[in-house]
């Protein structure tokens, strides 16, 4: 099933029936109104019929309340870009953080895209953090360090402030937690400006540094291409000595290398960097960190294995594991780390709440479904029946899906034994969250930061619906999954609080300081 599902979602990334020309000509027009209140209807129908715990936070009757509403206000006819800023606010009152609305944005043809391929925007080289109230350039991935540490003052003669509050109220964490906001527009920032305004080719924005303003044309420049220099006449004909075969067996040994690192650590190409890192702090082996981006690629297994067998074999006294900025991924890969921080058997998640016997047919089937990919699904539709109707049961009135990581499993035995420490902000959230919740509930670690955006008592997600609105041609993404870990807390729809609170702040982030992981360095120094 797991095969399947790859070479599935591999295939709805590759194929499209829709033609560019009509869907940008769809996307731009204005909708009469009796259109896009009835693609407020279906959107909601699909939520009642789709997600198995609508209203967990917010009730009915103001659900209800919020969707009427939104229909009555559409009085005049509108573009899909427009109803996007009308109907993802309405939709973020069900506070269930994995439900997402996209917003209809341009598409280009194949020569479009491959022009564009040959630019980049230096508007998304920037990224941001908003403090206190302000948006900050917290990192440049193009040529201008400068801009680093600046405060941006407006894009577009637009407030950055006001875009920011904005984009806000476009986006839910799960339950009442507030944590999120701040972290997650910082995070997706230029993502938020994209589905707001469009496709651009300049900005110009406004930056502030100490009593400095200035003003900076972020432009869609040619990306950098490899260049030789040219040889000089007489050297034309001079050809470099022929590599030996212990040069080329060398090479090809590092490449492979290479390649076996990039899958294990998880390389992300885009930024350089590697989802998973581990190293030790200090003079010697006695403190280990582990920082985590998040629970998506790369082969996790030999990473883990790697590590809590190097900790194991020098007798590390203190590990920290940095789950900051973690906005999750898989199940199978939380499940794995946690075998290795627990010395109990353990239930990782409990059998999932679903709204239908065939939670998958629900996944692939959707009106997004490409149809060569409907076909497909058809022809293997009894594999997929079977496999849903042995993992799913009714149980009090209600459907539920059997993960395998809902069976009790027992702690790997090269199980973490010494102290243990969690970094977590409000950018944590998701399968990190459930991570924590775990090693919360068991007094297993401390927790350092602030609390976490993913509630503590479970989220809705595991598999998606991709839902497309008839008229306007916005999406929906919504979980067709509730999952949670067998321990609960009161009141529900908060996330997993830390045992030290430090918050950060603008003055840490101008000098480079981490003030949470000072704090356990210190505490570490204590013992």
């Amino acid at each position: 099933m797991k095969n399947l599902l790859l070479c599935i979602s591999f295939l709805i990334l590759t194929t499209s029936c829709v033609s560019v020309k009509r869907y940008n000509e769809q996307i731009t027009n204005l909708h009469p109104v009796e259109d896009l209140q009835k693609d407020v209807d279906k959107l909601y129908n699909q939520l009642k019929k789709n997600h198995p715990r609508l209203y967990q936070y917010t009730p009915k009757e103001t659900l209800d309340f919020k969707f009427d509403s939104l229909k009555k206000s559409i009085k005049t006819p509108m573009d899909s870009r427009v109803f996007y800023k009308k109907l993802a606010p309405v939709v973020a009152n069900v506070r269930q953080g994995h439900i997402a609305v996209s917003s209809a944005s341009k598409q280009f043809n194949k020569q479009e895209r491959k022009e564009l391929k040959k630019k980049k925007f230096e508007f998304y080289d920037l990224d941001f953090e908003y403090l206190e109230g302000k948006l900050w350039v917290k990192a440049n991935r193009g040529k201008d360090s400068l801009l680093v540490g600046s405060e941006v003052v407006s894009i577009n003669d637009e407030p950055a402030k006001k875009l920011v509050e904005t984009y806000k109220t476009r986006f839910s964490s799960d339950g009442y937690n507030t944590t999120l906001y701040n972290r997650y527009v910082s995070k997706g920032f230029a993502y938020y400006y994209y589905k707001d305004k469009g496709y651009l080719d300049s900005l110009k924005v406004t930056f502030k540094n100490k009593d400095s303003l200035f003003t900076k044309i972020l432009k869609r420049i040619l990306k950098k291409e490899k260049t030789h220099e040219k040889l000089a006449d007489s050297l034309k004909n001079i050809k470099p000595p022929k590599p030996s075969k212990e040069e080329k067996k060398e090479k090809r040994r590092l490449a492979k290398k290479r390649k076996k690192d990039n899958r294990k650590y998880g390389y992300i190409s885009k930024r350089k960097q590697y989802t998973r890192n581990f190293n030790f702090i200090g003079k010697d082996s006695s403190v280990a960190y582990m920082k985590i981006r998040s629970f998506t690629n790369g082969n996790y297994k030999k990473f883990y294995k790697e590590s809590f067998k190097k900790m194991d074999s020098l007798k590390t006294k203190y590990f920290i594991l940095d789950l900051r900025d973690n906005g999750g991924g898989r199940i199978a890969e939380i499940e794995k780390l946690y075998s290795y921080l627990t010395d109990r058997e353990y239930q990782f998640i409990l059998e999932s709440e679903v709204t239908n016997r065939t939670p998958f047919f629900k996944y692939l089937m959707s009106n997004t479904t490409p149809n060569g990919l409907k076909v497909a699904t058809g022809l293997l539709s009894p594999i997929i029946l079977v496999h849903n109707l042995l993992h799913t049961k009714k149980k009090d009135g209600k459907l539920y899906y059997k993960f395998g990581e809902s069976k009790i499993k027992k702690p790997n035995p090269l199980n973490y034994k010494g102290k243990m420490y969690v970094l977590i902000n409000g950018n944590s959230f998701s399968a990190s969250s459930l991570l924590s919740t775990h090693l919360k509930a068991t007094k297993r670690a401390v927790f350092v930061g602030e609390e976490t955006g993913g509630a503590y008592n479970g989220t809705v997600a595991g598999i998606y619906k991709l839902y497309r609105l008839p008229t306007s041609k916005l999406k929906v993404r919504m979980g067709l999954m509730q999952i949670e870990a067998p321990q609960k807390q009161t009141p529900d729809g908060y996330g997993v609080k830390p045992d030290v609170e430090i918050l950060p702040t603008v003055k840490d982030f101008q000098s480079h300081s981490d003030p949470q992981l000072n704090w356990i360095l210190k505490d570490i120094e204590k013992f």
